[in-house]
């Protein structure tokens, strides 16, 4: 095992206390939480694409008005698993009692587990298990990378091109969602640009929007608006990575964009986790082997969810 497959292994149950809770727009809201010391070795050095899982079977319903009408009825189910949660952002500052992690979570109201998590306020505990899983692989000779982000895949991304523009490298992020609404980001209106998301402007990194139906930037699919820059400007595919996390068909996309261009390309993959750690085996990934016509099974948890985009069979392939 190398020493980076080492690192991902690594990790810990810690308590963690809720800074803020903030939502960004209807059904999406950014949790800020902050992790006892004891997680700092841990978490100093996580990798983007690297996740947690929360436990949250003890957080209560939020008011019943602030539910939305189609959860009411599921979101009395009971919880028993903890839900798996990428980071927006990672950090390692001084707290008043010593060093101390800030966790940003980006997340959207989709189900029982995530309606409580609206409910959380500050000063409130959570316990966490992490850091979980291997990220993304920064490879540190490219002089361009394309960050590909459809609808929720934006956290990991969010994460991943922070860490790139500490290493100098141009960083060109696309976005992608169904419509305006369901970005998951502050959206405000440029001066001269239009609309911005506001945390990618924040890291002074270029990002085109694109939403299906076109009410908001390019109109069409996140990974058309990429192959539009990619055929109408000048880069060299030898300096080039992309990094795509989203839903499965347009990860399957992104990987023949890279192909098509014979640029290295790495995708964030999503499967419904019970544990995390690779324990209950529910999170198979169906990956190609060295010989022709067979395959394997490796998991999301624990041997993802980053995986080389050549190597993945797409669930929405064919």
């Amino acid at each position: 095992m190398s020493s980076s497959d080492k690192l991902s292994q690594a990790k810990g149950m810690f308590w963690a206390t809720v800074l803020s809770n903030q939502q960004i727009r209807t059904c999406y809201y950014r949790l800020i939480i902050e992790l006892e010391a004891d997680a700092v070795p841990l978490f100093q050095s996580v990798i983007p694409g690297q996740f947690v899982m929360l436990d949250l079977t003890q957080t209560a319903l939020p008011a019943q008005e602030k539910i939305p009408d189609s959860l009411k009825d599921t979101v009395k189910r009971q919880l028993i698993l903890r839900r798996p949660f990428s980071f927006s952002d990672v950090s390692v500052g001084q707290g008043e009692n010593g060093p101390v992690v800030k966790l940003e979570i980006m997340y959207c109201v989709l189900g029982p587990s995530t309606v409580r998590m609206t409910s959380l306020s500050k000063g409130d505990k959570i316990n966490v298990l992490g850091p979980l899983g291997n990220g993304f692989n920064i490879l540190p000779d490219k002089e361009l990378s394309i960050l590909i982000a459809g609808g929720m895949g934006a956290p990991p991304l969010l994460h991943m091109a922070s860490v790139l523009k500490k290493l100098s490298t141009k960083v060109l992020v696309f976005a992608g969602a169904r419509s305006c609404d369901d970005l998951p980001f502050t959206i405000r209106i440029g001066n001269i640009t239009g609309l911005v998301l506001e945390e990618f402007w924040q890291l002074g990194v270029d990002c085109q929007i694109a939403t299906d139906d076109g009410s908001a930037g390019f109109k069409g699919y996140v990974t058309a608006c990429a192959e539009k820059w990619l055929s109408q400007n000048t880069w060299n595919p030898e300096k080039t990575a992309i990094y795509a996390c989203g839903p499965e068909v347009m990860l399957a996309e992104a990987a023949k964009l890279a192909f098509k261009h014979n640029v290295p390309c790495q995708v964030s993959m999503e499967r419904m986790m019970a544990c995390g750690i690779g324990l209950c085996q529910s999170c198979a990934i169906e990956h190609k082997t060295a010989q022709p016509q067979q395959t394997e099974y490796k998991l999301c948890c624990k041997e993802g969810p980053v995986f080389d985009a050549r190597d993945v069979v797409f669930s929405k392939e064919g």
